[in-house]
């Protein structure tokens, strides 16, 4: 008869075992992003309904106005019937590319609109930032048109790049779907997916 201790719900391992490797570490990726869009398309989401909002949340997570991007992410979400939790998570992880985008707008606006290029440094950025939250009519004064130039950019080019990264993860995410089903079902590997 096997003794053992129960390691996982119905997984007995014998007491001279040896002891069960370590799982292995997730990384910040893996916990906040990959995970819970996976969870969703277990859930009922539907492949295209996940690419949808991941293209839409990544558009609406690089708006050039620094401290908005929470609230029109919520707005977008609510008002397209998108998952919450997946366009916040895309937000928060975005903030790394959030600045070279603003910079890279308000460059393309610039040159749409004929303007000269300002040069745009860290004591432009700080300039900017303390202007806003002490004088906000001076702020837009001073870098009104910059902002414009950047929204004007972000808004030429924020179709286009939902479009793209819409039909780019559109196969990713009926493949995760398929693996997951055919997973649950125990399916041949040689099983071709069912035509969507």
């Amino acid at each position: 008869m096997l003794t053992g201790v129960v390691v996982y719900p119905f997984t007995a391992v014998p007491e001279d075992h040896p002891p069960l490797p370590p799982a292995p570490r997730r990384n910040f990726w893996q916990r906040r992003v990959r995970d819970p869009i996976v969870a969703q398309l277990t859930q009922g989401i539907t492949p295209e309904k996940i690419a949808l909002t991941v293209a839409v949340g990544s558009a609406f997570a690089l708006f050039p106005v620094l401290g908005t991007t929470t609230l029109i992410c919520f707005l977008i979400a609510w008002a397209l019937r998108l998952n919450q939790p997946i366009v916040q998570l895309i937000n928060q992880a975005l903030w790394p590319v959030h600045f070279p985008a603003i910079f890279g707008c308000i460059w393309i606006g610039e040159t749409i609109f004929g303007a000269p290029h300002v040069h745009i440094g860290i004591r432009y950025l700080r300039k900017m930032s303390e202007t806003v939250w002490n004088d906000p009519s001076l702020f837009f004064h001073h870098f009104g048109l910059t902002v414009m130039y950047a929204v004007v950019a972000w808004a030429i080019i924020t179709p286009f790049y939902i479009a793209a990264v819409y039909y780019i993860l559109l196969p990713i995410t009926r493949e995760i779907t398929y693996l997951k089903h055919k997973a649950e079902k125990n399916l041949p590997a040689d099983t071709p997916p069912s035509p969507s």
